[in-house]
């Protein structure tokens, strides 16, 4: 009884602290080792206590990375307009963007075909992660026609915004006209830049974006995680 009693106390304890908001969504628990310290007990005891929260969804515990609180997926809803940092301040969290690459390189023959350029036509390649209060949710790669996005690097580096630096290129506005989703899971690189263990379960999102004349303007591969993103089909 008193080995429950303290794996118990020891549940309450976490979970208060945890709907205190010591511990947000998405938030990596001490490890099993240091909560053991800090509690005095073994790691069984411990092990016991985390158990006990994972069965009231209170945590979730990823292999080989450790426990986390169970997060409340971002809604994102997929329409003729969508928008990262609208979607993300919709549900009530707070948008950024890390560059990790850019680069102008020739275009592949499919890109071509859906960017409507020439093959070998020079194209912005921008890729980056996309955070919802700091935690990434999406792992994007964009891109566009050089020719008539000259300075879109340096607006996606200084603006972080797919919207703004299109706006800045002369494209006030823009809509959806393909999206493609299909399940994949994450290899070394994405689970890396994702903060999720690799064979995580992602979403890839294929798109394509058009101005008011149906001109493409950016093609994109967003590889979302599973659990961070609920993707909604909203008809605007």
């Amino acid at each position: 009884m008193a080995r429950i009693s303290i794996w118990s106390t020891i549940a309450s304890s976490l979970s208060a602290e945890i709907s205190q908001g010591g511990y947000p969504p998405g938030a990596k628990l001490p490890t099993e080792a240091e909560l053991a310290v800090r509690f005095g007990v073994n790691r069984h005891t411990v092990r016991r206590a985390l158990g006990e929260l994972a069965k009231g969804g209170v945590v979730q515990a990823r292999r080989g990375a450790g426990v986390f609180v169970t997060l409340v997926p971002t809604e994102y809803p997929l329409g003729r307009r969508v928008r990262f940092q609208r979607n993300v301040l919709a549900s009530g969290r707070t948008p950024s963007r890390v560059i990790l690459r850019v680069e102008t390189r020739p275009a592949s023959q499919g890109e071509a075909e859906a960017l409507e350029v020439l093959p070998g036509s020079l194209l912005h390649l921008v890729e980056g992660v996309s955070l919802a209060d700091d935690l990434p949710i999406g792992l994007f790669a964009s891109l566009v026609p050089a020719a008539r996005f000259p300075d879109f690097p340096e607006a996606m580096r200084r603006l972080g915004s797919l919207t703004a630096a299109l706006a800045e290129g002369g494209v006030a506005d823009y809509t959806r006209a393909s999206t493609r989703l299909t399940a994949v899971l994450a290899d070394g690189v994405q689970a890396g830049h994702l903060r999720v263990p690799q064979g995580a379960p992602l979403l890839r999102s294929a798109t394509v974006n058009v101005d008011d004349q149906g001109r493409p303007v950016e093609v994109g591969v967003t590889f979302f995680v599973g659990d961070r993103v609920t993707l909604t089909v909203a008809p605007e």
